[in-house]
């Protein structure tokens, strides 16, 4: 019996994806959201399914994440056009990675062999976690971004960071080429929909 944790914060879709899982033979199944919600504590999951969206989530929630506290493998739900989702989902550790639009079979083979302690790895996703690697952005340039992309002027985000306003302006500039952008606000758009932030 493999005991499968699922994640997610669309009641709906966790819903549909325990029931999903708890049609295929020898699966027991329960689910969380990412802020611990209908969690059960004493469930020990062998396997963690968690939609790569909620992967930020689940750290803020403890110190460290459930998979790692509990030696739970990580199979994660992700798409395509959004790299840098999965580059945090394989930072974290994840053995699974499924594509969102994969057919219902795909995401019970890659619980039953991540339980193996074997890596799965949705055709689909290939070519993306190899582009995940290949962020354009540094990290400073990173912070920047998210800060100006929660509506902060440059003044605020030069003392929220301890830099200059030039300096910030030098970062956002930078990021604007790197990521092919007309301005801040499509810098911060194409950042977004990439998932790197």
């Amino acid at each position: 019996m493999v005991r499968v944790l699922v994640v997610h914060d669309a009641l709906l879709l966790r819903s549909a994806l325990a029931q999903l899982l708890l049609s295929a033979d020898r699966l027991e199944v329960t689910s969380m959201s990412s802020r611990g919600e209908e969690s059960d504590d004493d469930f020990p999951a062998d396997v963690c399914v968690v939609d790569g969206e909620c992967l930020e989530g689940l750290e803020t929630l403890c110190h460290t994440p459930y998979w790692e506290r509990c030696g739970t493998r990580l199979v994660v739900l992700a798409a395509p056009e959004r790299p840098g989702v999965l580059r945090r989902a394989f930072d974290a550790g994840a053995l699974g990675f499924v594509a969102k639009d994969a057919p219902s079979e795909r995401l019970i083979t890659a619980v039953r062999t991540v339980a193996k302690g074997e890596r799965f790895l949705d055709e689909r996703l290939a070519v993306a976690l190899l582009d995940a690697s290949r962020t354009p952005l540094t990290a400073r340039e990173l912070s920047v971004v998210s800060q100006a992309a929660q509506g902060s002027p440059v003044a605020e985000v030069a003392a929220a960071l301890h830099l200059s306003r030039g300096t910030v302006r030098n970062y956002l500039a930078s990021a604007i080429r790197k990521v092919g952008a007309r301005n801040r606000v499509d810098a911060i758009r194409i950042v977004q929909r990439a998932g790197w932030m």
